[in-house]
């Protein structure tokens, strides 16, 4: 299969069903992607995996969440690409022609939300939906130049979706602007549950070292001048009791087991064809004793706690997304998983703790995105938007 010109590959071929939206609502006139984990009615599931697409019968119901944006007047426009079971983090599916950075065409648009991300940067869409388990919304939206949230953890239901890991698995969509962004929110939010003012911003001693070199450590520091800005001075927050390291290892097995309790029966059964790199990771993830699972679930909590106890009702943690932009799509595997790695152990921060983080586009690092983000207390995720339209005004006004 090859793409249209201008397709971006980003949407799946698939036979076209009429998806009924209002004609009239909030989100009236703007195209909605849907990643293809999420039920839509008419449209089979398949989950990235050919397999699991051939057996596939067409839903007969629309994800709650991906329903109401439809009932809000949005039109459906494709199913997008999504990595294989959802269990990657670059975009680059085995089984199809790998999505296009609009943004930087030379670098991978970042999965596994790849094909929404592709459609809201290529402007196929003007809203698109994916899920953020390790960051798979925050990613993607660094990469190509975009507004993407990581939801607090069972903040909006997953209702209709394919389950990777259900303890971090959440809901998430992209789009250009802050308005748009704004909309949808507080259609599928309503309001905040987290009733503390957001007036503290810190930072983390050890995120410069995740960077990828000195141009990103710069970048990163000219990002963080304009969330304060608008924010106010960012004071060094007190070292956390984990290193980087630990909280990437906890993050992988939580992750990894919880991939195979879901999946693994159905791998086992039969010759899947799984892709490079997600068939090692749910070869992981069976490695994995409910005990050594038991453990790490422990140091999450603990850490959660200590998360909490720093943001507390006033805190916002500020932060690089990633750790530069988009690694280029023709590296090497060694490349690409180191790059894996940092990533991880800046996106698992809010992963672990169940807490909400926005990505912004306001940098760039070899000519290409670089997203700052910001992380608040569990609830507070329409406040973080609206922290957010305030950081991309401050950096519109100084650049």
């Amino acid at each position: 299969m090859t793409a249209a010109p201008g397709s971006f590959n980003a949407f799946l071929d698939l036979p076209q069903t009429p998806v009924f939206n209002a004609e009239t609502g909030p989100l009236a006139g703007l195209r909605l992607a849907v990643k293809d984990i999420y039920d839509v009615a008419g449209y089979t599931t398949g989950c990235g995996n050919p397999d699991k697409a051939a057996s596939a019968i067409p839903a007969t119901r629309t994800a709650p969440a991906v329903q109401i944006l439809l009932d809000a007047g949005a039109r459906f426009a494709g199913k997008t690409q999504t990595d294989e079971l959802a269990f990657s983090l670059m975009g680059q599916n085995a089984h199809f022609p790998h999505p296009i950075n609009p943004a930087a065409p030379n670098r991978v648009t970042g999965g596994s939300s790849s094909g929404s991300a592709a459609a809201v940067a290529g402007q196929l869409a003007d809203i698109a939906i994916g899920s953020d388990t390790g960051g798979s919304i925050r990613a993607p939206a660094s990469f190509c130049g975009l507004v993407g949230l990581r939801t607090t953890h069972g903040l909006i239901s997953l209702d209709g979706a394919m389950k990777l890991a259900p303890s971090l698995d959440t809901f998430g969509w992209f789009a250009r602007d802050i308005d748009v962004y704004d909309k949808v929110a507080k259609l599928l939010i309503g309001e905040d549950a987290h009733r503390g003012q957001l007036t503290r911003p810190v930072a983390l001693d050890w995120l410069d070292g995740l960077s990828t070199g000195p141009d990103e450590i710069a970048e990163y520091q000219r990002m963080r001048r304009h969330a304060e800005a608008a924010l106010g001075p960012v004071a060094t927050a007190r070292p956390l009791a984990f290193s980087p390291d630990e909280l990437y290892w906890c993050f992988r097995k939580v992750q990894a087991f919880e991939a195979w309790q879901e999946h693994g029966a159905w791998i086992s059964s039969g010759d899947r064809g799984l892709g490079p790199g997600v068939k090692e990771r749910f070869e992981f993830g069976a490695a994995i004793s409910a005990k050594d699972y038991a453990a790490e679930i422990d140091k999450r909590d603990a850490f959660r706690r200590e998360l909490g106890a720093l943001l507390g009702a006033d805190g916002i943690l500020v932060l690089p997304t990633v750790p530069g932009a988009a690694p280029l799509a023709n590296g090497t595997h060694d490349e690409l998983l180191a790059y894996r790695e940092r990533a991880l152990m800046l996106l698992c921060l809010s992963g672990l703790s169940g807490f909400p983080q926005i990505t912004l586009p306001i940098g760039t690092a070899g000519g290409a995105p670089f997203g700052l983000s910001l992380l608040g207390p569990a609830g507070s995720d329409l406040a973080l938007i609206q922290f957010g339209r305030r950081v991309l005004d401050a950096a519109h006004t100084k650049d």
